[in-house]
């Protein structure tokens, strides 16, 4: 499941715009600045993942208080959540230099001020925090992250991953990057070749 199809689900369908009210946001334009900051998630974690960087990704997700931020608009936009989600997004891109740089481009691609956005985005980003953690629990995550061990086959992963997806849940993986193609799927930019990789390119650390 991607990172936008998960935010689409939260509050039954009603988060986003719930959390455009919080921040005074147009709804539509609170959808375009999502439809482009969740791809940007999950292809920073991708690139994380890929850079050996699987226990960082695994361990921003953790912390099972962050549930509350998919249930509630009102939680993720509190001082609380938005301190979360910009640690989340300083954890995947590499620093606030390189989240600055990526509002500022959000900000001119979708119209918006360069202020509203840097609010809005680690809302968003704790929201996604909460969606991912009421599916993966803290005791879950730790048991990935012990699974991806170099010295373990992966399958154990594998089998949790394949559980979550509904995937294939056969021990039978190659290790690592296996696993690694695994974590992709379930953080899928909504389509290869998207326009955020470029960008994010310019910006992660």
């Amino acid at each position: 499941m991607s990172i936008m199809k998960l935010l689409e689900q939260a509050q039954g369908g009603q988060g986003l715009s719930q959390l455009a009210g919080q921040f005074g946001l147009d709804e539509s334009k609170a959808q375009e600045l999502t439809q482009m900051l969740a791809p940007a998630i999950g292809q920073a974690a991708k690139k994380r993942a890929e850079e050996g960087q699987l226990d960082t990704v695994l361990g921003a997700m953790k912390g099972e208080d962050k549930a509350a931020f998919f249930d509630d608009a009102a939680a993720a936009a509190a001082p609380e959540a938005q301190a979360e989600g910009q640690n989340f997004l300083e954890t995947l891109l590499g620093d606030s230099a390189a989240t600055e740089g990526l509002a500022a481009t959000l900000a001119e691609k979708v119209g918006l001020d360069q202020d509203t956005v840097k609010q809005f985005m680690p809302s968003v980003a704790a929201m996604a925090q909460g969606g991912l953690q009421k599916q993966m629990p803290d005791e879950q995550i730790d048991g990935m992250m012990a699974a991806a061990q170099p010295q373990q086959s992966g399958g154990g992963l594998m089998g949790m991953i394949g559980g979550l997806l509904g995937g294939n849940k056969g021990g039978d993986a190659e290790g690592q990057s296996n696993t690694l193609g695994m974590l992709n799927q379930m953080l899928d930019a909504d389509g290869d070749g998207n326009a955020m990789n470029d960008v994010l390119g310019k910006f992660m650390r």
